[in-house]
This record gives structure tokens, C-alpha cells and sequence, in this order.
């Protein structure tokens, strides 16, 4: 898990008025560190491209939408902690490059802002949901994999 079950509650409910419940926990968990790999996987090609042999927080892609919901997430007041985000990345296939610590202290809150993210998206998806199903999460899921 990224983040405690009390935050990812706790950020749904602030965000888009939705519940969620323990089989939402693992899948929602599971969304974050893909999504945060991904953008470190780009950030990675951009430090490349720059002729850089560590990743900085200037090469991850974070468009202005990711920006807005990081900043509301920062709003809310939920600390997250690096060591659960580092250990889901630990997880995935490595990447070529060092993640500066700049990129360290960031993917907190990029994963919190991929939270109130995906939280609005699937309000968005469907304005009468309170209770994330599985075809929500399917459609959140695709509609995350066109954009990051």
C-alpha cells in the first residue's frame, strides 16, 4: 500500500464525495504506483534526451491538470510518507537512471495528486457514483493509461 487506508478515504471523500472500501484500497494502490513509474519512465527519457545521468524534477511530466490537483491535494493537509511510494517503485523494473532527491520529496505529492486525480475523474465518468465498481475502475484505468 501507498498510503494508510484512513488517507485514501479520506482524499476520496474531500475530492468527489466517494466512498471507498478495502477491494478499492489494493486496486487504487496498485493505479499509483503504476502511474508514478510511468511518469518516471518519461522523466527518465527526458534526462536522457538532456544528456543528464540522474533524473530531476524539471524532467518529470507533470502537466498543469497533475499541477492543479497536487496543489488541492496540499490543501487537504494529508502527510504521505516517501518510504511506501519507494518501496511499491522498488518493485517494478528498475530504471537506468538515479532519482535525484528533489524527485524523491515530490512523489508524495504526486501520488497524492494522482488520488484527488482519479478521484474527479471518476465522479466525472459517472456524476451519480458514490461507490466505485469495478467497470469504474476499468474506465479510470483507461482513461489514466491514454494520458500518462
Amino acid at each position: 500500500m501507498i498510503m494508510a487506508v484512513s488517507e485514501f478515504e479520506r482524499l476520496f471523500r474531500e475530492a468527489a464525495s466517494l466512498d471507498i472500501d478495502k477491494n478499492d484500497l489494493k486496486r487504487l494502490s496498485d493505479f499509483l504506483g503504476k502511474k508514478i513509474y510511468d511518469l518516471l519512465v518519461v522523466a527518465e527519457r527526458n534526462a536522457k534526451y538532456n544528456g543528464r545521468d540522474i533524473i530531476f524534477e524539471p524532467d518529470v511530466p507533470v502537466t498543469r491538470g497533475l499541477q492543479e490537483t497536487v496543489r488541492d491535494f496540499e490543501k487537504m493537509d494529508v502527510a504521505l510518507k516517501l518510504e511506501p511510494v519507494l518501496d511499491y517503485i522498488a518493485g517494478l523494473p528498475p530504471l537506468d537512471l538515479e532519482v535525484s532527491e528533489d524527485v524523491r520529496k515530490l512523489l508524495p505529492r504526486l501520488a497524492g495528486g494522482l488520488v484527488v486525480a482519479a478521484a474527479r475523474v471518476l465522479k466525472q465518468l459517472d456524476p451519480a457514483l458514490k461507490n466505485p465498481q469495478t467497470e469504474h475502475w476499468e474506465r479510470l484505468e483507461a482513461v489514466f493509461d491514454q494520458l500518462i
